[in-house]
């Protein structure tokens, strides 16, 4: 199985985001559920949203505890401490930010945690892409390109799907351009780490 936890704020599309990852997996044939977790439903608060994508029928139902990989929305968030619990070091990381690991003060964690497979760990400008092709700075649409280009837990061609099947028009083509630009962006990411 595996398990994904969204964090950002609300009015940024978390638990959307967790709702088009599932689809997404559906459209491949497998498993998914996806749901949120709310504190204050208020603009702006914490939320987190959870997806779990297996092969054969999820029967667990509670929070996830132990993600294999963290999709982080909101940078204002980071320095919470309970944002990287149960973070395996063979987890996925993908954060929404125009700054690298170092000037959001995450270089010691991730040298802790991935200090060889820096691969798995990415920042990604998810909000410019959004506010470049959809207009607004909605970072979930992206954030799930760059997912599925970091870990290949769903292609990118099912998020487009997903996508395509929850928006229409313009916010539909906006989204899709945000996700394949973000697809593209860890791509390349990814291949500069490798010649590093």
């Amino acid at each position: 199985m595996f398990q994904v936890r969204f964090h950002g704020r609300g009015g940024q599309g978390v638990v959307t985001a967790a709702e088009l990852l599932a689809a997404a997996a559906f459209r491949e044939g497998r498993h998914a559920q996806a749901f949120p977790s709310f504190g204050s439903e208020r603009m702006g608060a914490p939320v987190m949203s959870f997806c779990r994508i297996d092969d054969k029928p999820i029967r667990t139902h509670e929070p996830v505890s132990e993600p294999d990989a963290l999709i982080i929305q909101d940078p204002t968030l980071l320095h919470q401490a309970e944002l990287f619990a149960g973070f395996s070091p063979d987890g996925y990381l993908l954060i929404n930010s125009a700054h690298d690991f170092g000037e959001l003060g995450l270089d010691e964690f991730v040298q802790a945690v991935h200090p060889s497979g820096r691969d798995r760990l990415l920042v990604v400008p998810a909000s410019a892409l959004a506010l470049t092709h959809l207009g607004r700075p909605l970072p979930g649409a992206a954030l799930l390109g760059g997912f599925a280009s970091l870990t290949w837990a769903v292609s990118l061609d099912s998020v487009l799907a997903a996508i395509s099947e929850r928006f229409r028009g313009a916010i539909a083509e906006g989204n899709a351009e945000a996700a394949r630009a973000a697809f593209a962006f860890v791509q390349d990411e990814r291949e500069a780490l490798s010649h590093a």
